[in-house]
Parts: C-alpha cells; structure tokens; sequence
C-alpha cells in the first residue's frame, strides 16, 4: 500500500459484492484495494471524504453520436466529453456515422482519432460501420481497434451511411462472424416502414404511426436468424419494441444476443410527447406507457442487458415542428444517469441496478474489462452522486453543444457532485479540468 496516492472514503460505494461503507485506495489510475471505512490512510496519500454521497463506477455509453468531424456544429468531442462527464460518464464509444468522413475504413478511423485525441475529457473508443461496399474493409478495422461494426436495416438518415439488405447482412455478418467480432444493428425493416402511413406533419401520433413495432420485430427476427445461421454475434441497438422481447428471450438459448434501451425509452411516453415537439422525435419512436413498463420488466428479469443515451443530437433548425422531416435523435449524456435513477427509484430499483445496466454490463459489452465496477486492478473511473438531491432541467445548464433537450423542466433525482477518470477528478459542481481522457482500442 506504499504507492497509494488517493483514497475515496464514503459510507455507500457499489461494489460488485453490494453497497458497501468502504475505502477504495487508488495508484497509477488503477484502483488497488477496496477496504474498510475506516481503514488508514496510507502515508503519502490524500483522502477524499465524500460522506454519505455515493461512490460508483464511472459509466459506460456505449451508443454516442459524436458527429466529430464533418458535422461538428451538431456536436464535436470537446462538448459530447464535457457532457457526459457531467453526468457521471467516464467512457464512451463513438458510433460510426452522422460524422464525414464515417467510420467505415482504417484511414476513416484514424481520422476521427487524430481529432478526438486532444479533445477528449473522458475516454473515447469507436465503432466501426458495415456498408454495403466496405466488406473488405471490416477485418482491417476489427485489427486496427474498433469495438465492433454498426449496421443499419433500413435507411439511416444519412447518404453516406447506406442500409444493409438481407443478402448484404449476410456477406458482413459472415466476414464478422470468421473473426469473431460483434455487429451492432438498428433494427428496423425497411419494407413495414414502407407500408406504415406517411402522414408528415406536428401530430406526434401521425409520426408514431409511422415507426410501427412490427418493423422492430420483423427486422429482429431477421437479424435472430442470420445469427444462428452463421453463429454470429449481434446487438439490437435502442430497443423500443416490447413486442420482441418473447423472441429476444427465445433467441437466447442458442444465440448469441445482446439488446440494449435508452433512457428516454424508459423515462418518457408517447402519451406525454406534445404535438410539434421534435426534441421528442427518435427512431425508432418513444412508444406508449404500457409498452414502458415491459421494457422495465425486462430489465429485471435480464432480457434487455443494458441502459445506454443513443445521444444524437442536432443544430436546432434541424428540430423543426414536422415530425416527418426533422432530425430525429435524443440528446441524453448529461442527464442519463439522473434520469435512469429516477424512474428507476420510482419503480423499486437500486442503484445498484443502475450501476449494472449502465456500467458493468456495457463495459463487458464492448470488452472493456479494465472499465465498469469498483473493485482491485479496474481503473480508477468513479462518479459521486448525491441521489436524493433533486434539481430540475434547464436547457442553459447542458454541456452539449445545441442545448435542445426532450427533458426541459422535468424535475430529476440524482446530482453528479464529481467525476474522476483513472484517479483523477475531471468534473466538480460544474467546473472542469482540461481534457484527460485517453483513445481506447479493443484488446484482444
């Protein structure tokens, strides 16, 4: 314990055992022993008494939209990393569009990362994207360190990220799949969103019409397929669709599946949205009140693994009262965790729970095993959270860069009193450090 630098002191740390009075002794950015509350402090090491705050790990987002570059004035790394880090986030991997160039090729790779790389107040990794064009591509980019390739089923938004048809799955899924790497995949079926009424216009159900569960459940059962088939591994990003869960909950037996939902999806109802209110609009949609209590359920009960922001946002123009053609995408990284525990406090849950969906389970996600709980040899990442306290949502206080949020004046348990990225504080009571975070690479 000679080397200890820092000790964190605070009567509720969530450990991998529980929640726990503990002291966690920290060296070189690596947490080395999880101690009593009242253990001493080694000599030479500073203590942080945080009393009864909570001590957890640092979260881990792995769905953000960062934009950066090509379309930074949407979001950039320096914003997207001070966001997140006011919201107890320590690590985030970057999806592989809505930037330009996208994620598609290692030159494309190493562009982003020359830009992130002074920017970053957290760590940043990335996905990489599987195109129609780019199989070839794949292999390179799983060896140059993304995490995984993200797919579309139907159109993206975006040009220069095309869908993938089923045969083009195919091709990508099997060159992923001889390499054992993950495929990430927004499932939606291009043909039932065809066939769903295309009204246009402010009435948010004109608009949830046109983003029919059957096009979730059709494209999921597609993708359950192509695993098996080719024994690959696959994610369902941003579900919304309690329909697919019995399927989900099959596949399990003899594929290897992983889903994920947002915050909004669990916090937030179709009944709610107010008509010409696009800050609301995602894809797929926020979906009833009834459907939001099976995705909790579901969460309990393990189908759905984990809790991630899909944050994606936009310049304000782009959020235009016609829910047909504005922007569709959430903004979430600084309001995730509060947003999360609240509803989740409301329904019964711990913050242990919290910390299971929205850390542990998206480290391991994306291999992360040096990331996503408090325990000896993991880095030193951890967010103090006063749970109790509340604060309500003002869209001047958000570090993103357009300040357009679906939680404007909602009242919210849970304040981010600090975070710390590998033993050292990065964000307190709003103020921040210069950038410390570092480019993470998958590991073998």
């Amino acid at each position: 314990m000679s080397d200890v630098e820092l000790v964190l002191r605070s009567t509720r740390v969530i450990t991998p055992e529980g929640t726990r009075a503990a002291s966690v002794a920290v060296a070189a950015g690596k947490i080395t022993a999880v101690l009593g509350h009242d253990a001493p402090v080694p000599p030479g090491a500073r203590l942080e008494d945080l009393g009864d705050d909570v001590l957890l790990p640092g979260l881990v987002d792995t769905h953000v939209h960062v934009n950066d570059p090509g379309r930074t004035e949407w979001e950039g790394f320096w914003t997207a990393t001070r966001a997140a880090a006011a919201g107890g986030i320590t690590t985030l991997v970057d999806m592989p569009l809505n930037s330009l160039p996208p994620t598609t090729t290692v030159g494309h790779l190493r562009t982003k990362q020359a830009v992130a790389a002074d920017k970053a107040h957290i760590d940043v990794g990335f996905w990489g994207g599987a195109l129609p064009d780019n199989v070839k591509d794949l292999r390179p980019l799983h060896e140059a360190g993304v995490f995984g390739f993200k797919a579309f089923l139907s159109p993206s938004g975006v040009d220069e990220f095309p869908h993938l048809g089923q045969d083009e799955l195919a091709r990508s899924l099997a060159e992923i799949a001889s390499f054992d790497g993950l495929l990430i995949v927004h499932a939606e079926d291009p043909h039932h969103l065809a066939a769903a009424p295309q009204h246009g216009g402010p009435r948010y159900a004109d608009f949830l019409a046109s983003r029919p569960r059957d096009a979730e459940d059709t494209a999921i059962a597609q993708l359950i397929a192509q695993a098996k088939r080719l024994h690959a591994r696959v994610h369902v990003l941003h579900l919304s669709s309690s329909d697919a869960l019995p399927l989900i909950a099959e596949a399990r037996r003899d594929v290897r599946i992983t889903v994920e939902t947002c915050p909004h999806y669990l916090t937030l109802t179709a009944e709610e949205v107010p008509d010409g209110a696009s800050e609301f609009k995602c894809c797929p949609p926020i979906r009833e009140s009834a459907n939001q209590d099976l995705l909790w359920q579901a969460l309990a009960d393990g189908t759905i693994d984990c809790v991630v922001t899909d944050h994606s946002p936009s310049t304000a123009d782009l959020k235009t009262d016609d829910f047909a053609t504005a922007w569709g995408g959430i903004s979430g990284l600084q309001l995730s965790l509060p947003a999360v525990w609240t509803e989740a406090r409301r329904r019964g849950h711990t913050l242990e729970d919290v910390v299971r969906w929205m850390s542990a389970r998206t480290a391991a996600l994306a291999g992360l095993g040096h990331k996503g709980a408090i325990e000896a040899g993991r880095d030193a990442d951890f967010a103090v959270l006063a749970p109790d306290a509340a604060f309500t949502v003002d869209p001047a206080a958000l570090q993103h860069r357009n300040r357009v949020t679906a939680y404007a004046g909602r009242t919210l348990h849970g304040v981010v009193r600090s975070t710390w990225l590998r033993g050292q504080r990065v964000y307190a009571d709003g103020e921040f450090t210069e950038p410390k975070g570092r480019l993470l690479t998958r590991t073998p």
